[in-house]
């Protein structure tokens, strides 16, 4: 898409002055934080008292309004729906799926402005009516132009069919007629009522000739006198030839019947039939699709595509797509009268008559305060095979673009985002990316959406994620003392270094109070005690303590001995394990053979001989030196009494 045409709207921060102080600023995802400076922009050596807030800028405030949060939400589903339609269909099922897709997401824009509207009259502060106001009328534009594209760029009418569409869209998007209809109709006397000839008119305006006659046989019973020419004019809207869904008739036909109606209509005014009835004949010449006449009631129609229709329909029913652009063109301009400019509305749906549909997108883009609108729209006209030529310089299309700047507008919210995420997952050059970028700065604020954000990443195999998370996870669980929970974290991150770290505080915690805690967890730890040597030497360790329990003394002697002669267990907790030997040094049948009790005394003096000599210590040192010399001196007499024990009992045996 080509640069903007003019530049940035200027957003004013209260309390800030940008003219006299230096800003400072930070870019994130889906904000900017903004502060001033002490520094002054004059040349002065002096500091000078800034303002003393950060203020947050968000690009995408509509996603915190709870009533356009239904709005994504719903829209959520259509956009999966859509993408799941099969390529296969081709042709009138291809089609007719894609504009019922079209239909829905406007069922959902019109419940959201309805709903919004009720909120706006029900709110007692006005600023916050006037609010909500606003967003009514942006939801009305937007559905105004995506039933408009809906009908050139998806159903792709044809002449004819064509003009129905656009009156059908008019008379959805100008609806005051029904409230009036409904004014002049409550009243004793519907004709008399003030308003009775801006209805019939607005009907003949809107094509509702129909609804019109009715009028007219009213006006016709409660005046005698005008009766016959009200009966004429009645036939003339009966007459009149358009084109239904349902008629086989074709274009030509249609051109010739128009005609002559034209003509039959052309008589009645230079007969100067409706002479005596001002109205009546105003009427004749809106049937006509006489411009000034028409011209004159700019009140009644109440914009230019109104105007444009009513003169398609009098004039030239039977207007092909190709010719939109120059109707619309000289519509507007005539409407406008060159008294005042386009607005943003106007310029958007003139570049929709003109098929420019990346005009259209690049016009609403810059119009509208979300990426909503665009990315799903474009979305749509992208399944119809609208937008396959126009790539973006930066390696994207323009669809997944937009998806791209929506979906991260989701990520700044914090329930939103798991929307996001379906829409990063259906952009397949840069959604994969994107994704891993911004799911690794939410928020983990609690376990529950920790949990879903680690489903959504292994769902999608992003390994440095998952492991990332987990890491996080393991690391509050260790600050809030959760061993049991900080080990499974660290297990299911296959952090090796850390599942360490937390095996260390687990003996540790055994070694202060003597017991272990989540034993459930260290008793089915399976194959991932081989994820480091100390969460090994914890699973055989707690494996040890659960054979001495189930007093199979024997194979806890053996696995006992086989974690020290193998230098799995840390020096550190060598003692532990000897003292933990001593129950079983001590059992009246000898546990421990000769050649164990070797290994035993090798350790031992091993861990003896390398203790530090310290200088001088305070009482409780020389207190812990006295209990670890008394431990030793018990283990010594142990482990001689148990060799002198073990050699004679191999030595009856042998003899024997």
């Amino acid at each position: 898409m080509e640069e903007l045409d003019g530049e940035p709207a200027v957003t004013v921060i209260p309390g800030v002055n940008s003219k006299k102080n230096q800003m400072c600023f930070d870019w994130g995802p889906g904000e900017m934080l903004v502060c001033e400076t002490s520094f002054s922009k004059k040349e002065k050596s002096e500091m000078v008292p800034s303002c003393p807030f950060i203020y947050i800028i968000r690009k995408d405030v509509d996603v915190y309004s709870q009533i356009l949060r239904k709005l994504f939400n719903e829209s959520h589903g259509i956009f999966l729906g859509l993408q799941r339609i099969d390529e296969e269909l081709t042709g009138k099922s291809r089609k007719s799926q894609l504009v019922r897709v079209s239909k829905n997401y406007r069922s959902v824009i019109r419940a959201c402005m309805e709903e919004m509207h009720q909120v706006a009259i029900a709110a007692k502060d006005p600023a916050s009516g006037r609010q909500f106001s606003s967003q009514v009328s942006i939801l009305s534009a937007m559905e105004l132009i995506w039933n408009l594209c809906e009908i050139l760029f998806i159903e792709v009418a044809p002449a004819g069919h064509l003009l129905l569409h656009l009156l059908d869209w008019v008379r959805l998007h100008v609806c005051e007629v029904d409230s009036l209809s409904a004014d002049v109709l409550g009243s004793e006397n519907p004709s008399n009522h003030d308003s009775f000839w801006n209805l019939v008119t607005i009907l003949v305006l809107q094509g509702r000739l129909d609804e019109a006659r009715q009028m007219l046989s009213k006006e016709a019973d409660a005046s005698p006198a005008s009766a016959g020419i009200c009966r004429i004019m009645g036939d003339l809207m009966r007459t009149m030839p358009i084109l239904s869904p349902g008629n086989t008739q074709t274009l030509t036909e249609l051109e010739l019947k128009w005609q002559h109606w034209h003509e039959e209509c052309e008589r009645y005014l230079q007969d100067s039939t409706f002479a005596t009835n001002p109205h009546l004949e105003s009427l004749l010449k809106i049937m006509l699709g006489d411009e000034a006449t028409l011209l004159e009631q700019k009140e009644l129609l109440s914009n230019w595509y109104h105007f444009l229709v009513t003169r398609l329909l009098y004039s030239n029913p039977t207007v092909k797509p190709i010719d939109l652009h120059y109707y619309a063109q000289s519509s507007l301009d005539l409407f406008l009268g060159g008294e005042s400019s386009p607005e943003p509305l106007d310029n958007i749906l003139l570049a929709a008559f003109e098929f420019d549909i990346h005009q259209v997108i690049k016009e609403c883009s810059i119009a509208l305060s979300n990426w909503w609108f665009v990315a799903h729209l474009t979305d749509l006209l992208d399944h119809c095979k609208l937008l396959q030529s126009h790539n973006l310089y930066f390696g994207s299309n323009m669809r997944e673009f937009l998806l791209l700047e929506y979906a991260s507008g989701l990520f700044a919210h914090p329930s939103l985002w798991q929307l996001g995420v379906d829409y990063f997952d259906y952009c397949p050059k840069l959604g994969r990316v994107s994704l891993e970028l911004h799911i690794e700065r939410i928020p983990l604020n609690t376990e529950q959406k920790a949990l879903k954000v680690l489903r959504i990443c292994e769902q999608r195999q992003m390994t440095e994620q998952v492991r990332s998370i987990c890491k996080i996870l393991a690391m509050k669980a260790v600050r809030n003392n959760r061993l049991g929970s900080a080990l499974s974290w660290s297990i299911r991150a296959k952090d090796a270094a850390f599942a360490t770290l937390v095996s260390d505080r687990f003996l540790r915690d055994y070694c202060e109070r003597g017991c272990f805690s989540d034993l459930d967890l260290i008793d089915n730890l399976g194959p991932a005690m081989m994820l480091s040597d100390r969460l090994t030497f914890l699973g055989k360790y707690r494996e040890f303590h659960r054979m001495y329990g189930e007093k199979r003394f024997a194979d806890a002697a053996c696995l006992l001995l086989s974690l020290m002669t193998s230098r799995i267990a840390p020096r550190s907790f060598w003692m532990t394990l000897l003292t933990d030997a001593l129950p079983l040094l001590e059992q009246k049948q000898v546990i421990f053979s000769a050649e164990q009790t070797y290994e035993l005394m090798r350790c031992l003096e091993d861990l003896t001989s390398r203790r530090p000599v310290r200088g001088e210590s305070d009482i409780q040192q020389l207190q812990d030196e006295d209990i670890e010399t008394t431990k030793v001196e018990m283990l010594r007499l142990a482990l001689a009494r148990n060799l002198a024990r073990a050699i004679i009992r191999e030595g009856s045996l042998e003899g024997s």
